[in-house]
């Protein structure tokens, strides 16, 4: 009759599998691993210390400048121009800083870009989801991501000496026939937009063909069943149960135009004129900090500080876009089981 060892012991003789090694090669993968994700976030935090430092730095030093006009501007009297003058012009002798001339442009260009991407995306989405077959859908996809891939300066360019060329030829009947029509200068807003929505179709039709095909395939049989059309099906149906995630490949694309910089600067030109004409030469926000960084700014100077102060405002407008979506996905999402 054999004894009974303790549940924790084991019988002499037995193997026991040395796991030191790989306790310590798991412990190293950690280390490694946990660094790189520091290293990440420290890089974040470091470019949002950096613009927020000298956005103060900026704010600090606009009543100083702005009193060289006048005889004595306040803190707030400075933050108050800068969010409702009506002309920027930072690099020029008589210095002003109204932030709302490059948003304006911003915005502007941004909706032209999602009022292309959005209905070709979307459709595209759909055409993909719901009425190619599975070989037509494996191949078209990859030809449509293959616009995501073309570097944005040959977009600049095409927007430039093509798209804008072709409108000037198409719309010169109107402009001589009608003397109130506005001319379309060289550099404008409404080609850099047109072109940059043709970039961005492709980001609005992959994430929405995704959102599209993940619905449920029970909810078409169901509608089906009930004597529905394709099309009253799709629309009536697939689309209501794919919003959250169409919104935001929408949300996602106005991102990217809002930060769109090669574009922008090749064809919408570089002048800082509050309104929302698209026929003629504008400034974005990104257009001004390619401006900067060319070197038109002595270091150090307050023309110098607007670089971080426009890019905390274009920070804060994409980080406003992200938290939105953020909540449009959680408050509209629909699980299936």
């Amino acid at each position: 009759m054999t004894a009974e060892l303790p549940v924790n012991e084991i019988a002499p003789g037995t193997w026991r599998p040395n796991r030191s090694r790989s306790k310590t090669i798991e412990l190293i993968i950690k280390v490694i691993c946990g660094a790189f994700a520091a290293i990440s976030i420290l890089t974040t935090i470091g470019i949002i210390g950096t613009l927020i430092f000298e956005t103060f730095a900026f704010f600090g030093d606009l009543p100083l400048e702005l009193s060289k006009d006048d005889q004595s501007v306040s803190f707030f009297q400075g933050i108050l121009h800068f969010l409702t003058a009506g002309r920027w012009t930072p690099l020029f002798a008589s210095k002003q800083f109204g932030i709302g001339v490059l948003i304006s442009a911003t915005l502007m260009i941004t909706f032209i870009s999602l009022a292309v991407a959005l209905p070709l995306g979307l459709l595209a989405a759909i055409c993909l989801s719901e009425y190619a077959s599975a070989k037509v859908r494996r191949i078209l996809k990859p030809v449509l991501e293959i616009l995501a891939g073309v570097p944005t300066v040959v977009y600049g360019y095409f927007a430039l000496l093509t798209v804008t060329p072709f409108f000037q030829w198409l719309l010169g009947p109107l402009e001589n026939a009608l003397p109130w029509w506005p001319q379309l200068e060289g550099f404008n807003a409404l080609s850099a937009g047109i072109v940059l929505g043709v970039m961005i179709t492709p980001m609005v039709a992959s994430l929405s063909e995704d959102a599209i095909y993940s619905v449920p395939q029970s909810l078409r049989d169901g509608a089906y069943a009930l004597g529905t059309t394709k099309r009253e099906t799709v629309w009536s149906v697939v689309l209501p149960a794919a919003l959250s995630g169409i919104v935001s490949s929408l949300i996602l694309a106005m991102s990217r135009a809002v930060g769109e910089t090669m574009i922008v600067t090749l064809a919408a030109g570089a002048n800082p004129t509050l309104g929302f004409n698209p026929f003629v030469p504008v400034m974005t926000m990104t257009a001004f900090i390619v401006q900067v960084t060319a070197g038109d700014a002595p270091y150090g100077t307050i023309a110098y500080k607007t670089l971080f102060v426009v890019g905390m405002t274009l920070f804060l407008i994409t980080l406003a876009l992200n938290v939105f979506s953020f909540w449009f996905v959680r408050r509209f999402r629909q699980k299936y089981d």
